[in-house]
């Protein structure tokens, strides 16, 4: 008698060879299953939900109410003075190199391959891709292989029912009856193995499965853009981080050189109070304002110093781990051209937008997973395998068994919970929508308020420069004059101290030229389609 559970194995003819075994029981089952699997595959019909669709790019677009100069105003013979020009060529992905600084260059290049930031959003987007890998397995049937031993030892008052009866190899395992004992039957000990091979499937009928799989590539897709992101984000902060310090350093030159200024300026009005020339009070207001200009280091040396900080942790250095590029104003050069997308196609250069579209289009997804749980499901399992007292005989006569049971699941009452998940998915898809806009309206403000930028530091540096040319001729004629004896050495110092005041203020103006023109750059996207291996993670 066949124990509770199990196929009866009785009959003869049993064979060593498992192989050879297991090829019979392939030949006669696995048909069967494969056959009804495949047609369960051919089962699908098509996706709940709605299919997505590329947002179209907002009508009658545009950087500014009224059209726009073609170029900036100049500042000649001065770094970063030059008229720029606006063209609608592409934009390149090694953006930087228009600065025409090999120093900036070669930094950048380290900091791709140093900084863990890029690393860190290549894994991300690698992470998202196998997390698609592996949701597109469920549209294949699962397979596994199990095998189980047992030792059993049965009571003896129920070994006359679940005795194994004859196995495959002829021996028959039963109970040992003993009419003069009580119970009749003796406690019954045997081994027990089973193998066998089960097949899992549900059938994608309603499209669960694909609408997530189609959620999982969104996600990928939003993962890639932020790599672009990260790369010229990376550049980005180089560009600007080389600029600040070139900038700090020439405000400092022109600092020390205020303070030397004045610090001659208060040794002469000792030197007239000491004779009774001038009043203790203009010697007290010198040094208050020797006290201001000298007030005016450490904030620029602690700037220039974390501005350099940043540098090596943009490289990818720690803060003892210096990097030997440094930068000043002549080793840079202001584009004089610059690309300017035209407007309707910057949703498609910008790497936030992007990557707010795919996330809108992983919510519309979502939408269909959620409505497909509503929906009934239609699972698929089969198995085969063999069961013996003895591992040789699993598939022998008798031993061999398999099963195929399919079925259908359709949710009826859940407290609402399906229901209430799909609507939470919609509002999603409505959240996404509206940040999809918002990313939109962003980055056209963002290219709107640095094209205004670019034109106004262009004007200011040439009124900034106006402002140098006239304090550096003041200069000229107090020189000129203290030769002559119409002024005296305190006034000559006082003209040298506001043109170098005037050259700090032009420093500032370059310097938010050359940002500008980075920024520029980054606003319309960064060039990170025309990157050599930007399709290498895909």
């Amino acid at each position: 008698m066949a124990k509770p559970g199990m196929p009866d194995t009785a009959g003869t003819g049993a064979r060593g060879d498992i192989a050879a075994a297991s090829g019979i029981f392939f030949d006669r089952t696995s048909a069967v299953l494969l056959a009804a699997v495949s047609l369960a595959v051919a089962v699908t019909a098509g996706c709940a939900g709605p299919n997505f669709h590329r947002p179209d790019p907002p009508k009658s677009a545009g950087y500014s109410p009224l059209p726009l100069p073609q170029q900036t105003a100049s500042s000649p013979d001065i770094a970063g003075g030059d008229a720029q020009h606006f063209t609608a060529g592409d934009i390149s992905w090694r953006w930087w190199t228009l600065f025409e600084s090999p120093q900036l260059n070669a930094l950048i290049e380290q900091a791709f391959k140093n900084n863990p930031t890029i690393l860190n959003a290549q894994s991300a987007l690698r992470q998202a891709q196998e997390l698609v890998s592996a949701q597109r397995g469920f549209f294949y049937p699962t397979v596994a292989a199990n095998y189980t031993f047992e030792r059993q030892k049965v009571a003896g008052n129920l070994s006359s029912s679940v005795a194994p009866g004859v196995q495959g190899n002829g021996t028959d395992i039963a109970a040992v009856q003993n009419l003069t004992s009580t119970p009749h039957n003796q406690p019954l000990y045997y081994n027990f193995q089973t193998a066998q091979l089960t097949v899992g499937y549900t059938p994608d009928v309603f499209g669960s499965n694909r609408r997530q799989v189609e959620s999982l590539q969104a996600q990928a897709e939003a993962q890639r853009f932020g790599l672009e992101a990260a790369y010229m984000t990376l550049a980005s902060n180089i560009v600007a981080a080389a600029i600040q310090e070139a900038a700090l350093r020439t405000q400092l030159e022109a600092v020390h050189a205020i303070v030397d200024e004045n610090r001659k300026s208060l040794d002469i009005l000792r030197q007239q109070f000491a004779v009774g020339y001038v009043m203790r009070a203009d010697v007290a207001a010198q040094e208050a304002q020797l006290a201001q200009a000298q007030a005016l280091l450490p904030p620029l040396d602690k700037q220039l110093e974390q501005t350099r900080d940043l540098i090596r942790a943009l490289a990818g250095n720690l803060p003892n781990q210096d990097v030997a590029a440094t930068f000043n104003f002549e080793d840079l050069h202001l584009p004089r051209e610059l690309p300017l997308t035209l407007p309707w196609k910057l949703i498609d250069q910008r790497p936030d937008v992007r990557a707010a579209e795919s996330l809108l289009h992983s919510a519309n997804a979502q939408v269909g997973v959620a409505i497909a749980a509503r929906l009934p499901q239609f699972p698929i399992t089969g198995a085969v395998g063999g069961t013996a007292t003895e591992f040789s005989q699993m598939f022998a006569s008798g031993g061999p068994f398999w099963n195929l049971i399919a079925g259908a699941t359709q949710p009826l009452i859940d407290g609402g919970t399906l229901r209430h998940r799909q609507r939470a998915a919609e509002q999603a898809l409505t959240q996404a929508a509206t940040q999809y806009q918002i990313t939109v309206i962003a980055a056209y403000q963002n290219v709107a308020d640095t094209l205004h930028a670019i034109y106004s530091d262009a004007d200011g540096l040439e009124a900034a420069v106006q402002y140098e040319h006239a304090t550096k001729i003041q200069l000229d004629i107090a020189q000129r004059q203290l030769t002559t004896g119409m002024v005296d050495e305190l006034f000559l110092l006082q003209a040298q101290e506001s043109y170098q005041q005037a050259l700090i203020n032009r420093v500032q103006a370059q310097a938010s030229r050359f940002g500008d023109s980075a920024a520029l750059f980054m606003a319309l996207g960064g060039g990170w389609w025309n990157r050599p291996d930007q399709k290498s993670l895909n």
